[in-house]
């Protein structure tokens, strides 16, 4: 894949103005890391066929909440919302976390999610699961 397939799905992923906003935070310091992040994990992980968008955003999700990595979860969060996971899909996904990354760590990430699902529930609030809110 090529670097503009890595920008083109990090912009479906993640939204122009989040990417606009760490291409224009970037500096001579973290240009080479802004490059690398486009061209392997946004053009080679995420352009892969094996799994799909929501599929990867579920695996995402999961392998923040595991790492403690909270602002990314938040920006994952709106990630899966734009890759079409509901808001009980998402709830689901944090409460696999609890028993496999534990308790604290599934905890935090509800308070993350939650914020940041209130902020713009957006379309697929969660009608398929019947859940309104995570």
């Amino acid at each position: 894949m090529s670097d503009d397939d890595g920008m083109r799905v990090r912009r479906e992923v993640l939204g122009d103005a989040h990417v606009d906003r760490a291409q224009a935070a970037t500096t001579e310091f973290t240009a080479d890391f802004q490059d690398l992040i486009i061209r392997y994990a946004w053009g080679e992980i995420w352009t892969r066929p094996g799994l799909d968008r929501r599929t990867r955003s579920c695996v995402t999700l999961t392998a923040l909440v595991a790492r403690g990595q909270l602002d990314e979860l938040a920006m994952h969060v709106r990630a899966a919302r734009r890759n079409g996971l509901t808001i009980g899909e998402i709830k689901e996904v944090l409460l696999q976390t609890a028993i496999y990354c534990g308790v604290p760590a599934a905890n935090a990430a509800f308070a993350v999610a939650q914020r940041v699902l209130a902020e713009d529930p957006g379309e697929n609030s969660g009608e398929d699961t019947g859940e309104d809110a995570a």
